[in-house]
């Protein structure tokens, strides 16, 4: 007669553990090299960050002398500007990176703060340096907006790039009264303080009380001179940008 043969089965649950367990170690093993590359990464990432932020703290330094210098001239000279003064100018200093919003927000909070509190019947034109402050103030102050200029923080400002800009505002026919620029001061890698330098138009300059104390000021020199305090401003405010 036929008879069944005895069929033994053996559990397979222990090479089943035995293969989920190396798959679980490839795993780990793989994502612990993956870790390794980030880590890497982003070690080379902070000696290149911290590379740059060391050549802009040493450009900044020179560039405060231009700030400085023209500042204590006007000081000294008490130059003064009617608030209440029609025309109004606001530069809003930023720059193109994409990495610094809250930065930006900071100069886009303080215009659109000061903005509203301007008297009755006040005319303002915003120059915006750099495409943070044009996206961020186009929306609130479209019609308001005289020029725009983009391509800042890219690269390392130079005394030409100021000059460039100071140029336009100076040939765009608007004749202001009262001129603010808005820029960050930096006080460390994480903490910038949103910042207010006066801008002087040439008739403010020579309207200053003590002008006379300094000699063979004419009204050319003191075109000239006005002139190049605005690039010397917009420049010192553009190294101070650059830090971000």
């Amino acid at each position: 007669m036929f008879t069944r043969a005895a069929v033994t089965l053996t559990p397979k649950c222990g090479t089943q553990s035995q293969v989920r367990e190396m798959a679980t170690l490839k795993a780990i093993s793989i994502r612990l090299k993956s870790v390794k590359n980030i880590q890497k990464i982003t070690k080379s990432m902070k000696m290149v960050s911290a590379a740059k932020y060391a050549k802009a703290e040493r450009e900044l330094k020179p560039a405060r002398s231009y700030g400085q210098g023209a500042t204590a001239f006007f000081d000294k000279a008490e130059v003064k500007q009617d608030e209440k003064a029609p025309n109004h100018l606001v530069i809003a200093m930023t720059s193109d990176r994409g990495l610094c919003g809250a930065v930006h927000t900071g100069i886009a909070r303080a215009i659109k703060t000061a903005l509203p509190d301007k008297p009755a019947g006040t005319n303002t034109k915003i120059v915006c340096v750099g495409d943070k402050a044009r996206s961020i103030l186009g929306r609130l102050f479209k019609d308001q907006i005289l020029m725009h200029f983009s391509d800042i923080g890219k690269k390392p400002p130079t005394f030409i790039d100021a000059a460039r800009v100071a140029n336009e505002i100076i040939n765009s026919g608007y004749e202001f009264d009262f001129g603010e620029m808005y820029y960050n001061t930096f006080r460390s890698v994480v903490s910038y303080k949103p910042t207010i330098l006066p801008i002087y138009n040439l008739s403010n300059v020579g309207a200053a009380e003590k002008i006379n104390l300094y000699d063979s000021l004419d009204e050319d020199v003191l075109r000239s001179y006005n002139e190049f305090a605005l690039t010397s401003l917009i420049f010192f405010a553009m190294k101070g940008g650059s830090l971000q």
